[in-house]
């Protein structure tokens, strides 16, 4: 139940639903019903983030969020883990509440709760970074995937900061997430590229023609994060997708990569949409189970424990997949 300060804490730290509009934010987007539902992606980000800011409970939260629709559902999960981060991160918070979430209800969506906390990294100092994630488990894909999180907070300030970190491509400060500051970039630009996605309403053309404007060394992990964007969220047919992947050129591989993370992300939380099927089959030739099998099968091998975090090297693997030239280098 709601308390006097949580709701005072919804009405200050929540934004307002029209303010993640596609309008709102100022995209060049043209309404449809296909980026209608691309702008409730956001939309139901900032529900699942309102009713963990007030402070519901993880039961209520758990009731609130199977309410959803299943597929917007993992998107209300990023909310909720982001507004836990905060409330936890708060002096005096210590309550948890994050790590419940994330081994409990919120367990098939890890992919984008992970994702959730990177949205609260950017409403937190660096400082209080060093322990925002949460010791899980018996969870998988815990800590491989925590690099989401950075990706998360490069979606988000993409999407509320477009004019620095789109328009004028900056680069972020380096952070030793993981111990390897070294890496921080890459993720921060598979999450910009998500966010290219949405800022251009799934128009293939114009999301091609947004990647191309950034420097050579960034455009393949903006790639990838394109691919999962339009392969997860949805938002374009058959036709735009064949002119997207035409237009990857060269990062075809990288792009194809997204694909296969979207569909492992969608399949563990055992709900597909069709949008993804069609991605997928589009975008890598693949079915969704052709696809989820290969991210199994790429997994883990000898290695990952070497210089490159292992979420890269079976990101590395999958491109391999894709790519003749990067299947001799990955060996």
């Amino acid at each position: 139940m709601s308390t006097v300060i949580g709701v005072l804490r919804k009405r200050f730290l929540a934004p307002p639903l029209a303010s993640v509009g596609f309008a709102e934010r100022g995209f060049p987007v043209t309404h449809t019903d296909a980026t209608a539902r691309l702008e409730a992606v956001p939309q139901a980000v900032v529900c699942g983030f309102e009713w963990a800011i007030e402070g519901a409970s993880l039961w209520e939260i758990e009731r609130r969020l199977a309410l959803i629709e299943p597929e917007q559902r993992g998107f209300a999960y990023e909310g909720a883990t982001m507004g836990y981060t905060i409330l936890d991160a708060m002096p005096g918070g210590g309550r948890d509440r994050t790590r419940a979430l994330l081994e409990g209800p919120g367990r098939p969506h890890i992919f984008l709760t992970y994702i959730g906390i990177g949205f609260a990294m950017a409403r937190l100092p660096r400082p209080l970074w060093k322990n925002i994630l949460p010791e899980l488990s018996g969870v998988a894909y815990h800590p491989v995937m925590s690099w989401l999180a950075v990706d998360g907070f490069g979606f988000d300030r993409a999407y509320f900061d477009t004019k620095k970190w789109v328009d004028e491509q900056a680069e972020p400060q380096p952070y030793p997430w993981a111990g390897r500051p070294e890496y921080f970039g890459r993720a921060f630009d598979q999450g910009v590229g998500r966010a290219l996605w949405f800022i251009n309403g799934g128009d293939p053309d114009a999301v091609a023609e947004a990647v191309v404007r950034f420097a050579e060394h960034r455009r393949a992990d903006l790639w990838s994060g394109v691919g999962l964007a339009a392969t997860f969220a949805g938002g374009s047919d058959q036709r735009g997708l064949g002119r997207l992947r035409r237009a990857a050129g060269e990062h075809y591989d990288e792009l194809a990569l997204g694909v296969v993370f979207a569909v492992k992300a969608r399949t563990y939380s055992s709900y597909v949409p069709a949008h993804t099927h069609l991605a997928a089959g589009v975008l890598t030739d693949l079915s969704v189970q052709g696809a989820q099998d290969l991210a199994d099968r790429t997994e883990q091998a000898d290695g990952d424990d070497g210089p490159q975090p292992p979420y890269e090297l079976w990101r590395q693997r999958i491109r391999a997949e894709f790519d003749p030239a990067a299947r001799r280098l990955a060996g």
